[in-house]
C-alpha cells in the first residue's frame, strides 16, 4: 500500500466505471487484472483499486516521492474530459493560491536551484534526459507532459552578483479544473525533487 494514499481513494476508484475513467483520463483498463494503466512522466503505472497499489511498470533507479502516487490516483478520480487551455499560470495565480502556497506549502523550487546553482547547461541536459521539450523562456525552460492532459513548464534563471539563481514552475490553466491545491502541491514536490536528484 502507498502510505500517503488514503485507502478511501482506491475504494472510490473501485466504484467508478472503467469506461468513464478511461475516457476522462486517457488511460487503459485491463479486465483480467482489474488494473488501470496510465502513462505518467515517462513511465507507465499500474493502479490496482482492489489491492490499493500503484506501481511503475518499468523499474528505475529513481524512486518517485510518495506524494506522486497521491497525484496519480487523484488524477484518475477527478480529471475532467476537457482540452488543455494552452495558457501558463503560476501557483499564485490560482484561486486561493496566494494564501495556500506559502509556509509548509511553498513549492520547493529551492531544491532545483541548490542542485544546479548557475550551471544552466547541466539543468538543460537533465531536463532533456527527463523528456522535456525546450521552450523559449527564462535562461532555460522545458515543458514536461506529466500525463496526457497535464503539461508542466519548469523555468530556470542564472544568478549574478545581485540575485541568486531562480527556478519556477508554471502550470497549464486547465489544472485548476482537475486538481485541488494540495494535489497540485504534491505534483510540484515530485517535479522539484526529480529534477534536483536526476543530476
Amino acid at each position: 500500500m502507498n502510505k500517503y494514499v488514503d485507502p478511501s481513494y482506491f475504494k472510490q476508484l473501485l466504484e467508478c466505471s472503467p469506461e468513464e475513467v478511461c475516457k476522462r483520463a486517457l488511460c487503459q483498463y485491463e479486465k483480467d487484472s482489474k488494473k488501470y494503466f496510465l502513462h505518467v512522466w515517462g513511465n507507465r503505472y499500474a493502479i490496482s483499486p482492489e489491492t490499493c497499489m500503484i506501481e511503475p511498470i518499468q523499474e528505475c533507479a529513481y524512486q518517485p516521492h510518495e506524494f506522486f502516487y497521491l497525484f496519480i490516483i487523484y488524477y484518475l478520480l477527478n480529471v475532467k474530459n476537457i482540452e488543455i487551455f494552452e495558457k501558463w499560470i503560476s501557483e499564485k495565480e490560482m484561486p486561493g493560491g496566494t494564501t495556500f502556497f506559502r509556509g509548509p506549502h511553498t513549492i520547493p523550487t529551492s531544491l532545483i536551484t541548490e542542485a544546479y546553482k548557475n550551471n544552466v547547461n547541466l539543468f538543460k541536459r537533465t531536463c532533456e534526459q527527463l523528456g522535456g521539450t525546450n521552450i523559449n523562456q527564462a535562461d532555460a525552460a522545458f515543458v514536461f507532459q506529466i500525463t496526457p492532459k497535464m503539461p508542466i513548464a519548469v523555468l530556470y534563471w542564472e544568478g549574478d552578483d545581485d540575485f541568486p539563481p531562480e527556478a519556477k514552475i508554471l502550470f497549464d490553466q486547465s489544472i485548476i479544473q482537475h486538481l485541488k491545491l494540495d494535489i497540485i502541491f504534491s505534483l510540484a514536490v515530485e517535479i522539484c525533487t526529480r529534477i534536483a536528484k536526476n543530476i
